[in-house]
């Protein structure tokens, strides 16, 4: 499952780290400025308005001030990278191009402060980031070369991938990120459910697998974060969350590029799975910036058992 923290001998800082990895200079620097970005993030977090800054996303959704400052710092952090040539922010209608020269440059799709609504009353939330070579966002999430979150809670973590394993750093007294646990790995199967939606509205086939989950003895573990609910599938290497298509909503409510593409990639690079209860989530191509889709997402065997009962549904 990885180290814990504590458990290296010497502390690896994150830039030494991804100099490691072998990949680009630009992706290094790119990784690099997404962690810088969060000091001020959750600096906002800690010390913030709280109240709502009097405006709506696309989607219709009252903006907490928090949701447009983390935005502006993501935004104007990446836009000065030097490397990034396009940005979709949830809180943005419309790709942001920062420049029309894709060259050796990268396409960032984020959601700025996943989970806001959470902060007042003081529970963990998180930015979601995902990264694409060149200039195209609305691709199969598979075309993706990293993926990122960072979870704002007790400890402030990054978690990325590369796709080359997945690995967790952990903000200490500095405001440094170090390595604190390594190749993380899921298990096949796990003991952990986190179900959001109004489950009166579950089909038929979803409460039937609920009850099977109950039935093996799974524990309910639901935040209504996001990020938090992953990272505690992934930090204990077992469990399911599923954000499943209501009766009144089939598609569900996460976002496929913002939300959806970067977790299936960090816990497909874990040994997990993906998927929307039909297709893998990671080879749906995006239709547009505001697309969702339901999403069942952890253990490998779980997720199979899912599509399972989801079978005749997906016909």
């Amino acid at each position: 499952m990885g180290k814990e923290p504590g458990s290296t001998k010497f502390q690896i800082d994150l830039r030494r780290h991804l100099r490691d990895q072998y990949i680009s200079d630009n992706l290094v620097h790119l990784l690099c400025e997404i962690a810088e970005a969060s000091k001020y993030v959750i600096n906002a977090v800690r010390t913030g308005d709280l109240g709502v800054a009097g405006t709506s996303n696309l989607y219709g959704e009252e903006q907490l001030a928090l949701d447009v400052l983390s935005d502006r710092i993501l935004r104007k952090r990446l836009s000065h990278s030097g490397v990034v040539c396009n940005i979709a922010s949830e809180e943005m209608d419309e790709i942001y191009q920062v420049t029309s020269n894709p060259q050796g440059m990268f396409s960032v799709a984020y959601d700025p402060l996943d989970g806001s609504s959470l902060v007042d009353v003081n529970l963990a939330v998180g930015t979601i980031v995902g990264i694409y070579q060149g200039s195209d966002l609305l691709q199969p999430g598979r075309k993706m070369v990293g993926a990122v979150y960072i979870l704002y809670g007790p400890r402030v973590s990054m978690v990325y991938s590369v796709g080359k394993g997945v690995y967790e750093f952990t903000m200490n007294q500095l405001m440094e990120f170090t390595l604190t646990r390594d190749n993380i790995r899921m298990q096949p199967s796990g003991d952990i459910y986190s179900p959001g939606g109004l489950r009166k509205k579950y089909t038929p086939e979803n409460e039937a697998y609920i009850r099977y989950l109950e039935d093996k003895g799974s524990k309910l573990r639901y935040s209504g974060g996001f990020v938090p609910d992953i990272n505690q599938i992934l930090m204990k290497g077992k469990g399911i969350f599923m954000y499943p298509g209501l009766t009144d909503n089939p598609n569900g409510k996460l976002r496929l590029l913002f939300e959806l593409n970067p977790m299936a990639f960090l816990v497909e690079q874990a040994g997990g799975a993906a998927t929307n209860g039909c297709e893998r989530i990671l080879d749906l191509t995006p239709e547009s910036l505001d697309q969702c889709a339901p999403v069942y997402i952890g253990c490998r065997d779980d997720v199979a058992k899912a599509t399972e009962f989801l079978n005749g549904a997906c016909k």
